[in-house]
């Protein structure tokens, strides 16, 4: 499912909108269970006319097997490795923003593991920040490799793969 808080925002048709263009090849929806709850430490002074609520969300996870030279020596295509996750594609909405001029912003803060961090996403009134728990690995940021940044329309679109490496003994 998507997930956000239910309001009557107009988020709800473009999280459906998002939805309705499916997953690609190696790609799988990311569930509402990866989202992280943030505590509250601030009281906003608009919040009798604008209600704080959290965006609407959809998110993909870009899944994969990593054929290496370890994994091609100890599997093959009738039994492959176990699945990797190799990106993720982040679509938050933001269709009632007060301030448009600026635009969302994102932040990796570390999490209970090594292995994974948080992925924050902070836009401003009336929205409330939303965090996601990911696999803590260096980005692509090459535009060529699927790397996207853009807030446009409402919509926020974080893409991005995971840098590969070549695996050496």
């Amino acid at each position: 499912g998507g997930g956000g808080a239910a309001s009557g925002d107009g988020g709800d048709a473009m999280a459906a909108a998002e939805a309705a263009k499916g997953v690609g090849g190696g790609e799988e929806v990311m569930e509402g269970d990866d989202e992280v709850a943030l505590t509250r430490s601030d009281v906003y002074l608009w919040q009798d006319k604008y209600r704080p609520r959290k965006p609407r969300y959809f998110n993909r996870v870009k899944t994969g097997y990593d054929w290496n030279k370890y994994n091609q020596a100890h599997y093959d295509h009738s039994n492959p490795p176990p699945k990797t996750v190799q990106g993720y594609k982040f679509n938050v909405f933001y269709p009632d923003l007060i301030d448009k001029s600026k635009a969302p912003e994102f932040y990796v803060e570390p999490a209970d593991s090594a292995d994974f961090c948080i992925l924050r996403f902070h836009a401003g009134a009336p929205y409330e920040d939303v965090a996601f728990k990911i696999v803590n690995r260096e980005w692509e940021f090459a535009r060529k490799r699927g790397f996207k940044c853009v807030f446009d329309r409402g919509v926020l679109q974080l893409y991005f793969n995971f840098k590969r490496y070549r695996y050496r003994r």
